[in-house]
């Protein structure tokens, strides 16, 4: 007996996929207008939030490594965007700040961000909303992207 194997659209995979392009490209479409790409978006607004402050640790944090930021940064110093400064804690590491333009901008490319995702997600309800986003960081923190090591414990 022969099985009809599953098709393209059986999958999950291929549905996330689908979202994240649609989201991101829209995402990226918007920013353009500013002359900021998503991956400069992500540096700015972590340095801005101040969720990290040097390269590795924005690299850490953003999931890229540390050549990749070292490269955004260059791209950002060149906008008069971002600035290298020494860091007073280290005299072997840089702290990244943001200038006076790029303070005035982060908010902005913030209320475009949070724009793309109401746009895209405004047909959940809020509580499923929270729920998608709880699934997505489970199969993230605790699902094969990570090594069998660091998983989380299931409860």
């Amino acid at each position: 007996m022969t099985t009809t194997p599953s098709g393209l659209r059986d999958h999950l995979g291929y549905w996330i996929r689908r979202l994240s392009d649609e989201v991101h490209g829209r995402f990226e479409r918007e920013l353009a207008a500013h002359d900021v790409t998503v991956a400069q978006w992500a540096v700015l607004i972590t340095v801005h939030r101040g969720d990290a402050v040097t390269t590795r640790e924005v690299g850490r944090y953003v999931n890229v490594d540390a050549g990749a930021v070292s490269r955004l940064v260059d791209r950002l110093v060149a906008k008069d965007l971002m600035t290298r400064e020494p860091d007073p804690a280290s005299r072997r590491s840089l702290r990244l700040t943001l200038t006076p333009a790029g303070r005035e901008l982060v908010p902005r490319l913030a209320e475009i961000a949070d724009a793309n995702d109401a746009h895209f997600f405004s047909a959940l309800e809020p509580g499923q909303r929270e729920q998608l986003e709880e699934w997505v960081r489970r199969l993230i923190d605790e699902g094969p992207l990570q090594p069998p090591e660091t998983r989380k414990a299931t409860s």
